[in-house]
């Protein structure tokens, strides 16, 4: 067995990495306290769908509560949730994670057997036809099931009617050309209505193995014992050697792409969408960050201050910038909550506005950003639920936990002249995505 420590800022002890012959990867992180984190990060979501199973990794998240051979469904959640666990998961284009965070209970009775538990479903689960509901036609309304399957679709259904599900998804659609990551991570009615569980149970055992998965255990414990205790609770079996990723990164658009749609709301939602750089790029992700929180991040903010706050006319009723890391590439996002009068001069300032990043990025600016981001970080070890998923992100989306550490030396060594240059390279207007959602009839 492999084994590597870390040295993660803010705590106490390193972080140790423990990799097994199997290639299931285990993580120690010491944080004092009652409370522990038990989370199993798998190494798909979007990413390893098609046009034909869109949908099926966030279905199989849903399923893998349904009982194994020794629990059946519910009683996973009610034994836990009895003792003060949260339990829960979640979906996203690169990634599937699962996670229980308790108090350790006396003699660490229930860290224990939330190990255990945690461990017999993500290895055994059964995912019963009964419990996922059989495939029926998505059109036929007299259909009221109310089995996971119906669950899922009412899901989709309440998302895709809410105004920024509309026009982030009809951006990101069109930020990639032939990439996983255009589609939605939720799925489509259509396809979840049809999937069996023969197909569930094939993406399970192909994806779901030792070498795609990173068990973290956070909290005050004892790592030789707890160690041992994953190791044996964690029985893989015999499983097939997942599948190599041959995906290729997609490249920015060549010139500005507009999309308009239409929808029966009151105002007007407009994003701008750049593609950016591998998460494992620290120093350009680190400065993507700082130009999102100079450009978009609070009421001090250029985009905040200039738009909202010093206009003479109300165009903007809310806008703000974010920055995504995924595994082939970061998302740069302007988003705005709009009047539909003024579209056209809407769209026009959010240009000036980024082109402005460009020219001149102040000391007071950088230092302003700098301070937000280690303010940040610091804040995602103060509880052993952020210390698990920020542990999770870079060992899955990263392949690399040595990228926590280097984290703040870069943050401190970037310069008002390097973001200037990021700015140049990724927010260029040529490479940028506009959808905007209207209202009908406007």
């Amino acid at each position: 067995m492999k084994e590597k420590t870390v040295k993660y800022p803010f705590l106490t002890k390193e972080v140790k990495i423990y990799e097994q012959e199997n290639g299931h990867k285990i993580v120690l992180a010491y944080k004092e306290g009652g409370m522990v984190n038990v989370s199993s990060w798998v190494k798909t979501g979007s990413i390893n769908e098609n046009d034909k199973n869109n949908g099926i990794s966030h279905f199989l998240e849903h399923l893998m509560f349904k009982g194994t051979h020794k629990h059946p469904a519910g009683e996973f959640d009610h034994i836990l949730e009895s003792r003060g666990a949260i339990v829960n998961a979640a979906t996203w284009k690169d990634y599937t994670f699962y996670y229980v965070t308790l108090p350790k209970g006396e003699n660490d009775e229930n860290f224990n057997l939330a190990i255990e538990l945690h461990a017999d479903m993500m290895t055994d689960p059964v995912i019963p036809d009964y419990e996922m509901g059989a495939p029926f036609d998505v059109n036929d309304k007299a259909v009221t099931d109310k089995r996971e399957r119906h669950v899922v679709i009412e899901e989709i259904r309440m998302r895709k009617d809410q105004p920024w599900t509309k026009v982030y998804n009809s951006t990101n659609n069109s930020m990639y050309t032939s990439h996983p990551y255009k589609r939605d991570v939720i799925g489509t009615p259509e396809i979840i209505s049809q999937v069996s569980q023969e197909e569930i149970m094939n993406y399970y055992r192909t994806f779901y193995s030792p070498q795609n998965v990173t068990t973290i255990i956070v909290g005050e414990f004892d790592f030789d014992e707890v160690l041992e205790k994953v190791k044996k609770e964690f029985n893989w079996g015999e499983r097939p050697t997942p599948p190599e990723r041959n995906i290729l990164p997609d490249e920015p658009v060549k010139e500005t792409v507009y999309i308009e749609n239409d929808a029966n709301i009151n105002s007007s939602f407009m994003m701008f969408g750049y593609l950016g750089t591998p998460a494992r790029d620290l120093k350009n992700l680190i400065a993507l960050e700082m130009l999102a929180v100079i450009l978009g991040e609070g009421t001090s903010s250029r985009l905040y201050v200039n738009l909202v706050e010093n206009m003479d006319e109300q165009i903007f009723n809310m806008i703000d910038a974010e920055s995504y890391s995924f595994r082939d590439g970061s998302n740069f996002f302007v988003q705005a909550n709009f009047n539909p009068e003024y579209k056209e001069k809407a769209i026009e300032l959010v240009k000036t506005e980024i082109e402005k990043l460009k020219e001149n990025i102040t000391e007071r600016e950088l230092n302003k950003a700098k301070k937000k981001l280690k303010s940040r970080f610091a804040c995602e070890v103060e509880t052993v639920s952020e210390i698990g998923e920020s542990i999770g992100y870079y060992m899955t989306v990263c392949d690399d936990l040595d990228l926590a550490e280097k984290y703040i030396p870069v943050c401190e060594e970037i310069t008002q002249e390097y973001l200037q240059k990021t700015a140049e390279k990724f927010l260029n207007i040529n490479n940028a995505v506009i959808s905007v959602l209207s209202p009908k009839n406007n």
